[in-house]
């Protein structure tokens, strides 16, 4: 898809995957050293209906299976060859655009269509640390006594293998540091021409990195590189995610400050539900404090986020949620010539009304079935509620 397609449209991406992938699998997905990765093997077809249950809520954009996945997670705990590792990552691709394939089938049979070149498939390169199994991949000390080619070295083995699986691009999510960042952002455009991709921060607060970094400086920094690349077209955007989603305007609001206006890449967020992890009780707590996820939308489309969706403890159902949000957000401007007003967006989207329209495809002729009335249609139910 044309990075110029996306402009003045806001695209869903999909949820927490091991956390859905959980309601598949019947096992206990967090502390696993391979976390979801495991599963690429050992059950792919609860991976691939994971994939296709965040499709069927209006998911634009999945990520694919290999966050956690190495060469050096898989011989340890899997024992396979480093060679089986590498196809099992490109298998880990297959999964999801078999998902994909599913869904456009199951769109065929309602006589109804994605737009073109939806949904994308993007490759998961999740940091160094997730490797380690320490919790390093939320702090980043491991950058500490790692050089920025030894970084690139290692990411270099999973960028490859995603890439030959023939994704749509790559997510670089859930980093850390500023140093690992900027070292795959160069490798990516020094080594691998006309791959696109987005980078993704985790912060452990409203200002700064998991690592400690200032949020904006880190993602100007990201943001000068690819623009004295000339790479401007191969970006997806620049944000954050697996971060509460009470830190996000703020960190967004943040960067705005630091640049000017017209120099803002594009923004992507894709935060966790909003709930603690004790470490001590290996569960997450809180959850009767979290507001909805979708709640949080309308601001961040008003700071330019372009790619929303979520992250740990994020279900299909929140995904739905924000689907309509933007949806109606969407209609609503085009139905109107006026700008709206920031009340008048909020209210739009807690009606989060469900009988809107066909939006009539120009391409193809054919109305274009809502993603939310789609699964209404199929009549499909989740694998459990959240809570359950």
């Amino acid at each position: 898809m044309s990075l110029l397609h996306l402009k003045g449209r806001v695209l869903v991406k999909s949820g927490g995957f091991s956390t859905q992938l959980a309601k598949h699998v019947g096992d206990k997905v967090d502390g696993d050293p391979l976390w979801g990765s495991r599963f690429d093997k050992e059950n792919p077809e609860a991976v691939m209906q994971t994939h296709l249950d965040f499709l069927e809520v209006g998911a634009d954009i999945i990520v694919t299976n290999t966050y956690q996945s190495s060469v050096e997670g898989f011989t340890k705990h899997l024992n396979l060859t480093k060679e089986q590792s590498i196809d099992l990552m490109r298998e880990s691709v297959k999964l999801a655009m078999q998902a994909k394939n599913k869904y456009i089938e199951r769109l065929k049979d309602c006589n109804r269509h994605k737009e073109s070149g939806l949904p994308l498939i993007m490759g998961s390169i999740g940091p160094y640390g997730a490797m380690l199994h320490d919790g390093s991949e939320y702090n980043g000390s491991y950058t500490e006594k790692l050089t920025k080619q030894e970084i690139q070295q290692w990411h270099r083995t999973r960028i490859e293998a995603v890439l030959s699986g023939g994704v749509d691009g790559l997510a670089v999510e859930t980093i850390p540091c500023q140093m690992e960042a900027e070292a795959v952002t160069e490798m990516l455009l020094e080594d691998y021409p006309g791959v696109k991709f987005w980078v993704s921060f985790q912060c452990k607060d409203e200002l700064h990195l998991a690592h400690g970094e200032n949020f904006a400086n880190a993602a100007k920094s990201v943001w000068e590189l690819i623009r004295k690349a000339n790479a401007v077209d191969r970006l997806y955007g620049i944000g954050v995610n697996c971060v509460n989603p009470k830190f996000v305007s703020t960190l967004f609001q943040s960067l705005h400050k630091l640049l000017n206006h017209e120099q803002i890449p594009q923004l992507i967020v894709y935060s966790n539900r909003g709930e603690i992890y004790d470490a001590t009780k290996g569960e997450w707590t809180g959850h009767d404090k979290c507001v909805p996820l979708a709640s949080y939308v309308p601001e961040w489309v008003q700071l330019q986020a372009k790619i929303i969706g979520g992250c740990c403890r994020v279900y299909p159902e929140d995904i739905l949620a924000i689907r309509k949000c933007i949806d109606n957000i969407e209609d609503t401007q085009a139905a109107r010539e006026d700008s709206l007003t920031n009340d008048e967006v909020e209210c739009t989207c807690k009606r989060l009304r469900t009988n809107s329209g066909d939006v009539l495809n120009t391409d193809h002729n054919k109305p274009v079935m809502k993603p939310y009335e789609m699964y209404t249609h199929l009549n499909r139910n989740l694998a459990g509620s959240a809570y359950d």
